[in-house]
């Protein structure tokens, strides 16, 4: 891989203590960090004047009578309305926002796609290609799934969604995110989350890149309820990161991109918006190792729910569905007795979106390779392909460890419509339909028992 120079250096604290690598451990905690001594006000928000002449703002992710207010206290050099004037509408084409549905595209159908190729300069904003939409994005409801392909750095331009919560899964190559709290790095086998009204700049490390987006429309991602598997295992929050502060004061003609309600504008202003040197609270940017990600499964006799998989969830406001859920199938040890072990044959309320971040995916040794997607939309029957299905049927069932593998699923109560670039564009397998066509009837009346 290529490795690109970041374009700036940002001003950041010293890393504090219980912090690795100037993060600070946990999911949902109360943060509180500094770039410079005594830049955080002490046992209040909003002095009257705010140490090194800053100006006092906050963001807000929820409601102010949420039961859990999500919000994060910033000191910054500039108050953001300096970062926002008027605005201009421009055009992301490939960039897409449900409510999206394309006459001549047929969304009913199971999909499967090889890796979208590499965009030459491509930045974060132009390298965006949705695959998918789903709800409404005007009543905060459903998701889209984009691929991302990231050759060139953003350079004295900057973006936020007014939209959405953006979960970022890379496969390919090394981004910075330098945001208005902290600069977050991620590499494969990793993954961000920017809030909803965050503001950064995407910077390439080391590329190309190319990887994953589910944008969250909803209620903001959380860890999954345990339920009776307790309070261990699966996604623990001591490793998620948040970044410390860091701060630019730099004074240079800059532009603004905001996406809202679907739609895409810039404004130009006279310096980088990163300038928040302190701040605290709940509502930050965070990164997380998958390699952390500790899977449960059946220890007798079954094949689990993928449910169990489950990362992170962004509640529906329907008990028992999702408005998105984030699963994650890594490597893992099977040892179910007389249990078919692979995913069995399914249709499902929920629309599942997968793809594979590395190696072979258990229910589909060929054809599902890293960097590609698939797509089983609601109530549309998916399985294994008859090789996976003969090699469990006859397997000898001792213990077997799946390795080198790492896939993921996009999985929404709503169905997902295909975009025209996922159509028309994106390297469709127009034979993923036929890998069940070689199913055979296998029922014999006289046979009995097995």
């Amino acid at each position: 891989m290529n490795k690109v120079a970041k374009p700036h250096n940002l001003t950041t604290a010293a890393s504090p203590v219980g912090t690795a690598e100037g993060y600070m451990p946990g999911f949902g905690n109360d943060f509180e960090t500094e770039a410079l001594p005594g830049a955080l006000p002490q046992g209040m928000n909003s002095p009257q004047k705010c140490n090194y002449g800053l100006y006092g703002e906050q963001l807000s992710g929820t409601a102010f009578t949420h039961t859990r207010p999500e919000r994060t206290w910033c000191y910054r050099i500039r108050p953001s309305v300096k970062h926002s004037h008027r605005y201009t509408r421009i055009d992301l084409p490939y960039w897409k926002s449900a409510p999206h549905v394309v006459e001549d595209v047929t969304s009913l159908g199971q999909y499967r796609w090889d890796p979208v190729p590499h965009a030459d300069g491509a930045t974060w904003l132009t390298g965006i290609r949705t695959m998918t939409t789903a709800g409404d994005v005007n009543t905060q409801v459903g998701m889209a799934s984009h691929i991302y392909l990231v050759t060139r750095s953003m350079e004295d331009e900057y973006f936020f969604s007014a939209d959405s919560e953006l979960l970022v899964v890379p496969q390919e190559g090394k981004l910075r995110f330098a945001t208005e709290l902290g600069v977050i790095d991620v590499a494969p086998q990793e993954i961000a989350i920017l809030p909803r009204g965050l503001l950064y700049r995407v910077e390439l490390l080391e590329g190309p890149c190319r990887g994953f987006v589910c944008e969250n429309y909803g209620q903001k991602f959380e860890l999954p309820g345990r339920g009776p598997i307790g309070a261990n295992c699966m996604a623990n929050p001591r490793d998620f990161k948040a970044p410390v502060a860091a701060f630019e004061d730099r004074e240079v003609k800059s532009r603004v991109v905001i996406k809202w309600c679907g739609q895409f504008h810039e404004t130009l202003i006279g310096q980088s918006p990163l300038d928040v040197v302190a701040w605290h609270g709940n509502y930050a940017p965070l990164k997380y190792d998958l390699k952390t990600y500790c899977p449960v499964g059946a220890i007798l006799f079954d094949h689990p729910d993928p449910s169990i998989f489950t990362v992170l969830t962004a509640p529906s406001g329907q008990p028992g569905t999702a408005n998105i859920d984030f699963v994650l199938f890594r490597e893992r040890w099977l040892v179910a007795e007389d249990t078919f072990r692979p995913p069995w044959y399914h249709k499902n309320i929920m629309s599942e979106l997968m793809g594979n971040i590395y190696g072979q995916y258990d229910a589909k040794p060929k054809g599902f390779v890293p960097g590609g997607v698939s797509l089983h939309n609601m109530m549309l029957p998916h399985g294994p392909d008859k090789e996976a299905f003969e090699r469990a049927s006859n397997a000898n069932l001792g213990p077997e460890k799946l390795d080198n593998t790492m896939s993921f699923m996009f999985e929404t109560r709503f169905p997902q419509h295909l975009t025209a670039f996922a159509g028309a564009e994106a390297p469709l397998q127009d034979d993923y339909i036929d890998c069940w066509e070689s199913l055979e009837k296998r029922f014999d009346s006289t046979s009995g028992k097995k």
